[in-house]
């Protein structure tokens, strides 16, 4: 309970935060609609309307939380309105990114810690490509997959999250590799051991708490560049389709209720890594 008792308290205070926005907000509506039939409404009046109104400004969290109720158990999972459905589509594109730029970022992290000539040359431009606003750089990557002939539209979108996932993974491994020191590896080359020997059993293993630590940010990015790469696409399907749906037809909570099963599925997929971690130290003898 003690480690509980703060993250309580700092929900309890977004949420009150939250419902005071959502009064402030919605009110306009409301005294709109109070002064076009020539009424006049008190604050007491003002609140219940501002927590049911169709199509709020800001949802209030009880909103929020009854359209992402109803489009998780509302229907059947393989309905066009489940957001499991749309959900299970945009984990698809996910993992095919992030699982793409996870082996991108450890490829590379390796032939930059082997080859002096790959961190002078490769290193900088990864660097770069950072710096190339994601929103700008989908459409396009959307367009030359379409010239090139690739009309699975779940590529572009892998190939977006990839983009996102490869960094932090890359710049981990780095870091993670390089992390023995030199007496270290000293005493493996006394022992004779070979470069694959030290990579597998001093590098490899001293690595471990940076590339998971890297894997919970990369899975992160990866869901998020896979629902940038549904906004531009045309996607009638996956999380972020329902964003846009939700953004272009003014139905704000289906875009909050998909916002809020993507945070959801965000953290599930970090609980994931998080257990793949531990199962793996405890296989390797690394410590928790």
């Amino acid at each position: 309970m003690g480690r509980a008792a703060p993250i309580l308290t700092v929900l309890c205070g977004i949420f009150v935060l939250w419902y005071l926005a959502a009064i402030w907000m919605n009110a306009t509506w409301v005294y709109d609609q109070a002064s076009r039939s020539n009424t006049s409404v008190t604050l007491a009046q003002v609140i219940p309307q501002t927590m049911a109104q169709e199509r709020p400004l800001l949802p209030p969290p009880h909103q929020v939380a009854q359209v992402l109720w109803d489009g998780v158990t509302g229907q059947a999972v393989t309905s066009k309105r489940s957001l499991v459905y749309h959900g299970y589509v945009t984990l698809r594109g996910t993992m095919m990114g992030f699982a793409l730029g996870t082996l991108l970022g450890v490829a590379l992290a390796m032939a930059i810690v082997r080859f002096r000539v790959m961190e002078l040359s490769v290193m900088p431009w990864a660097i770069i490509s950072q710096t190339i606003p994601i929103v700008a750089l989908a459409p396009m990557i959307l367009t030359v997959s379409n010239q090139i002939g690739i009309d699975n539209r779940e590529v572009p979108k892998a190939i977006i999250a990839a983009y996102l996932s490869f960094f932090p993974v890359l710049v981990s491994m780095i870091k993670g590799l390089r992390s023995p020191d030199q007496m270290q590896l000293d005493l493996l080359s006394t022992y004779g051991a070979s470069e694959p020997q030290t990579f597998f059993k001093l590098r490899l293993p001293a690595s471990l708490p940076y590339f998971f630590a890297s894997l919970k940010v990369a899975v992160a990015a990866a869901l998020v560049g896979t629902i940038i790469g549904e906004l531009p696409t045309g996607a009638v399907e996956g999380l972020g389709a329902r964003m846009l749906i939700g953004s272009q037809f003014g139905e704000p909570l289906i875009m909050w209720a998909a916002l809020f099963a993507a945070a959801i599925l965000a953290g599930g997929l970090i609980l994931i890594v998080g257990w793949i971690e531990r199962a793996a130290r405890a296989r390797m003898g690394v410590p928790a």
